[in-house]
């Protein structure tokens, strides 16, 4: 099961500055590691060391906001599109 994740620029260039890529996942959670696992250090600038996400960090599957589903144990199908967003501070 392939779900695409849209790569904020940022972490671009750890993609080799792919702004889409493919990842077999059925959790967040298994995106998260699978990102892991092909570009090394990924998950370090999404998660804390207790794997927990940064504050600073938003995920979205299908446009929704994964702190409002089951967050990181969200439970993903075929196709679906999660979006990596940093949060952005103005003042």
């Amino acid at each position: 099961m392939a779900v695409k994740v849209r790569i904020p620029t940022p972490l671009q260039r750890m993609t080799g500055g792919a702004a889409v890529v493919e990842v077999p996942a059925s959790t967040v959670q298994q995106v998260i590691e699978n990102l892991e696992s092909q570009f090394q250090g990924f998950k370090r600038r999404l998660c804390e060391e207790d794997g927990s996400l940064r504050r600073y960090v938003n995920i979205f599957v299908n446009d929704e906001d994964i702190r409002f589903l089951q967050g990181a144990k969200t439970r993903l199908k075929d196709g679906d599109e999660l979006s990596i967003v940093p949060a952005i501070s103005g003042g």
